[in-house]
Parts: structure tokens; sequence; C-alpha cells
């Protein structure tokens, strides 16, 4: 298993692909990195030298990447809540922000439905009954 910045990255993997498990590096990068470097594409992780190995690390040093990519989103998004924009309102209350309807779907943003107004018959029904027993 090879380690860079920190991310293992199993010995059987394809170089382009490998790198995208890195935060912050998505395909494109990936293969921009290869490709400046002059390392194939397809080549696995467990074949490479030491040496390849130090010049992707450096080459990744110029990319805001795993821990501090976390640290500047995480930045921004406070900056948005406390500068009051809507963007940060819409994080503040748990809502979609780029635009989504909320109406029908946002179960990911939202949570769990929660039912409103239907148990009303059923508490009715319920109370009925206790009167009639006793």
């Amino acid at each position: 298993m090879a380690r860079i910045v920190g991310v293992e990255l199993n010995d059987d993997w394809k170089l382009d692909f490998a790198l995208t498990r890195i935060k912050g590096i998505g395909w494109s990068v990936s293969q921009k990195i290869l490709s400046d470097l002059g390392i194939p594409f397809k080549k696995l992780v467990g074949d490479l030298t030491s040496e390849e190995l130090n010049k992707i690390s450096s080459k990744l040093e110029n990319f805001v990447i795993e821990g501090d990519l976390v640290r500047k989103v995480k930045e921004d998004i406070t900056r948005l809540k406390q500068i009051g924009s809507y963007r940060g309102i819409r994080h503040s209350r748990m809502l979609p922000v780029r635009g989504q309807r909320t109406r029908h779907n946002a179960r990911t943003k939202r949570g769990k439905r929660k039912t409103v107004g239907a148990f009303r018959k059923e508490m009715l029904a319920k109370m009925q009954k206790d009167k009639s027993k006793e």
C-alpha cells in the first residue's frame, strides 16, 4: 500500500483512479497531474517507484486537498452565515442552497418525513373509546 498525502492507496488500483481517492482530486485533475509528470494513467500503484511517488506528492502540494480543503469549505460556509447572505441563511436552516425545490423533494437535506395532522382521527377515536368504557 502506498501512502500519498496521508491517504492509503491499494497496490492493485490504477493510478488515475487511485488519485481520485484523495479528497479534492477528481478525474480531470488526476489525469492532468499524471500527464504533466509523464506517468502512464493505467500504471498500478504497486508498480510505482519511490521517485515517482515523490514527484506525485510534490505536485499535489500545489492543490488544496484533504484537511485544508475541508477547513476552507467550513470557513466559507461560516462566513456566508455571518454576513447573512441568502446562501448562509439556507445553510443555517438546513435547506438546499443551490435553488432546488423543497415542496416535494429535498429529503436528504430536510430529514425524515414527519406526518402532521394524520393522527387527529386516531386520537379522537381513542378518546371516544375511553369515554364509552367509563
